[in-house]
């Protein structure tokens, strides 16, 4: 029996029937909600116009927010949760938030389109830091910080500065005058709780959010064509770009276990259901070399909204996390009913979109090495290479990792993005560096080889010789950075570091 969406949204519990599942919550807000504030830019959750807050009750009775695109999430996917727009802002009074007010006195809107998907972008930051001027823990974010987390929103005639200058400033400000009772909204959203499969179904079509692993495994193994949904970051375009037809939807974001993260002496678990920046933000901990990385995947409304294990299942041949995964020598867990099977990362992928996975498997999480034992002398570096620095797909993406063992050179590892039809190891790379010393006759070999590895293809993005010669390039690069003798830092090496360095001499 199918079962009303409830939601959070103005105040009030909103319970939402015959409406199709893979109606947007944009499509919600301006049509049916006439809730107008919110904008629809590209539809395809690159713009920042559609940006909007999701409030959801967390591990410890709290309530954790986080901007998303409204353009690219069905509107089921709120079920027990809280949705805010920009008109949520506005104060009983009439008066305007801090976060608005500093927009205005900045100067940070012009055309003013996209001015509240940035107002929602910087509350959601607002709200991270503490929503109340006198509250203790407080810590503002520094000009960096606001500019990533402002990466998700174009504005194409203010410039961003005066946007930052806004940001910064919103901080400054006495608080909101009537701030969201943050514990009033933990218990409302208390009562949405479910605790078996929601189940929503119109005009033939199902929708069904499991709470627990063994029943996306029955759901799956009734019916393996039924497509799974995480984060929507991609299959949301199928609907707003392609008008593709979905069929019946289960969806994954409900599942507390694929939501957790666990370390141990030897690995780092993170479950399929774990958002990119919450994994990425794990993954930094021990890896700090994936610090840009992490930035640069995306935007963060994309990495809120999309999960680790649904870029791995999706497999794209230019999706930015696998390299660096498979460098790391990551393994990945897939189930069908009730065996699960464990396998290298690398070996997943078949060939172009086509997995090493029957059609009712579905993959559970990822394990990642801890850099413990030998591993402490790992050398590993991830370089992306684009058009645009932010929030845009890679020509190239390089990984590389080797355990030094003085100037030799030890189980290397190396992957590339963009370069196959898979995300795909250099075997014959790995070859010349493997057991060799690490100098620099020893790159240029192994530079030589990248043409027995890989022959990539032309595109919009970069022409096949380009992708070759950046690869040999990254490649070196990375000796430089991690020779035994005089390596480079970062920053020599760097553009956008020695381009800023350049402008302050």
């Amino acid at each position: 029996m199918s079962q009303p969406i409830r939601f959070y949204h103005r105040n009030a519990i909103r319970e939402i029937r015959n409406t199709p599942v893979t109606r947007t919550v944009l499509q919600y807000l301006r049509e049916d909600a006439r809730c107008t504030g919110t904008k629809e830019g590209c539809a395809e959750g690159d713009c920042g116009a559609c940006t909007v807050v999701i409030g959801e009750r967390n591990a410890t009775g709290g309530v954790s927010f986080k901007a998303v695109n409204a353009c690219i999430q069905f509107l089921p996917t709120l079920d027990g949760r809280a949705l805010f727009t920009v008109e949520d802002l506005r104060q009983p009074d009439g008066s305007l938030h801090p976060v608005q007010q500093a927009m205005v006195e900045c100067h940070g809107s012009q055309c003013g389109f996209c001015t509240p998907g940035f107002v929602m972008s910087m509350w959601s930051l607002y709200e991270k830091h503490g929503h109340e001027q006198s509250c203790a823990n407080r810590t503002v974010p520094s000009r960096t910080e606001i500019s990533n987390a402002l990466t998700g929103n174009l504005c194409r005639c203010t410039g961003y500065r005066p946007i930052v200058d806004a940001a910064v400033q919103m901080f400054e400000a006495p608080a909101p005058k009537a701030p969201i009772d943050l514990e009033a909204l933990s218990n409302t959203l208390a009562t949405l709780e479910r605790h078996d499969t929601f189940h929503y179904a119109h005009a033939g079509q199902q929708f069904d959010a499991p709470r627990t692993v063994e029943a996306l495994a029955q759901i799956k193994s009734v019916q393996p064509a039924t497509r799974i949904l995480a984060g929507s970051t991609d299959i949301g375009l199928w609907v707003t770009k392609q008008m593709r037809e979905l069929g019946d939807i289960v969806y994954v974001g409900q599942i507390a276990e694929l939501q957790r993260i666990v370390v141990t002496d030897g690995w780092i678990e993170i479950g399929a259901g774990v958002s990119v920046e919450k994994a990425y933000a794990e993954l930094a901990r021990h890896y700090p070399e994936l610090n840009e990385m992490w930035q640069r995947f995306a935007s963060l409304p994309i990495r809120n909204a999309g999960t680790l294990g649904g870029n791995i299942a999706n497999g794209s041949p230019i999706g930015d996390s696998m390299p660096g995964l498979i460098a790391l020598g990551a393994r990945v867990i897939v189930r069908g009913g009730e065996i699960e099977r464990e396998m290298a990362l690398e070996d997943l992928y078949l060939a172009y979109q086509k997995k090493d996975m029957e059609a009712h498997e579905f993959v559970v999480g990822l394990r990642v090495p801890t850099r413990t034992g030998v591993r402490a002398n790992l050398q590993f570096r991830t370089y992306k290479l684009s058009k645009r620095f932010d929030s845009d797909i890679s020509a190239v993406c390089a990984a590389f990792s080797f355990i030094a063992d003085g100037d030799t050179v030890r189980e290397p590892r190396i992957a590339f993005g963009g370069m196959a039809a898979t995300p795909k190891r250099a075997t014959h790379v790995e070859a010349v560096l493997n057991d060799a010393e690490w100098h620099e006759a020893t790159v240029q070999a192994a530079m030589l080889a990248l043409a027995k590895d890989y022959a990539p293809l032309s595109d919009m993005r970069a022409t096949s010789d380009y992708r070759v010669e950046a690869a040999k390039n990254t490649l070196y690069r990375f000796w430089l950075e991690t020779r035994p003798h005089n390596p480079l830092p970062k920053a020599a090496l760097d553009v956008r570091a020695v381009e800023a360095a350049g402008a302050s001499a």
